[in-house]
Order: C-alpha cells, then sequence, then structure tokens
C-alpha cells in the first residue's frame, strides 16, 4: 500500500510515467530556449528604457513552472528519481529568480552590461542531464547493466 493512497490515486498517474518523463526533458529544453529568448528580451529592455526597469519573460516563467508542477507529478509516480529531480528544477527556480534580480541591479546601473545568466544556464544544464537520464536510461541501459 502507497503512503499517499488515500490522498492522491496512484493508479491513474502511473500510466502517465514513460509520456511524463519525455514531457519533462522536452520541458527543460523548452525553458533553456526561453531562457535566451529571455535574456534577449531583458538586454533590449535594457537599451530601450528610460527607467532601467525589467519585467519577467512570460513564456519563460510559465515553462519554469510547468517543469516545478512536472517534476513534483513525477515524485508521486517515482519517488528516489522525482525527489533528485525535484530538488534540481527548484534549484534551477531558485537560481532563476535571483538572475532575474541581479539583471535588474545591472540594468539600473548605467556602468554595467547585462551579463548572460551564466549559474541559470549551468542549472539547466545539469536538470537536463538528470531528465535525459532517467528518459533514456533504455539507450545506455545494456552498457550499464554489463558494467555494474
Amino acid at each position: 500500500m502507497q503512503p499517499l493512497q488515500f490522498l492522491v490515486p496512484l493508479d491513474g498517474i502511473d500510466a502517465i510515467e514513460p509520456a511524463l518523463k519525455y514531457a519533462i526533458v522536452v520541458l527543460v529544453l523548452i525553458n533553456m530556449v526561453t531562457r535566451i529568448l529571455a535574456h534577449r528580451s531583458h538586454v533590449k529592455q535594457a537599451d530601450e528604457d528610460d527607467d532601467e526597469t525589467l519585467s519577467r519573460y512570460l513564456p519563460h516563467t510559465a515553462t519554469t513552472l510547468l517543469l516545478v508542477f512536472a517534476s513534483f507529478l513525477f515524485l508521486f509516480i517515482d519517488p528516489h528519481p522525482g525527489m533528485v529531480l525535484s530538488v534540481l528544477v527548484v534549484g534551477l527556480f531558485l537560481t532563476d529568480f535571483f538572475e532575474f534580480e541581479s539583471r535588474r541591479v545591472e540594468a539600473r546601473s548605467k556602468a554595467l552590461e547585462l551579463e548572460r545568466p551564466k549559474a541559470a544556464l549551468g542549472a539547466s544544464i545539469l536538470v537536463l542531464m538528470y531528465a535525459a537520464y532517467v528518459s533514456l536510461f533504455f539507450v545506455i541501459a545494456p552498457v550499464w547493466n554489463a558494467v555494474i
């Protein structure tokens, strides 16, 4: 008996496990693309606006929140890899938050130019590597099982 069996119908959620794994990888890739587009938007806003305030890029915020919710859903399906993925995705979310705040500080300062979001890119690469490992394990399974 599952601990959350009475709170969440886990039998229905288990059916979407393979699709959810691939959807998480696709969401991470879309999130990386929207991060690049958000940076371009922030650079344009910093160059054009006189008050030097940046606004959040809505598609990037939406993909980040979808990624957080998908990783939490995966936590219900497969607890161990779901927990690892959820921790990585929440770390990515926090990194995005602080990267945006640092871009706002750079935009207010006339002497600083907007840098790329290096920490968020690194965190998203780490999330992509783990999500790809979880979802595409069947590719390396024969070699992995031969060694381990």
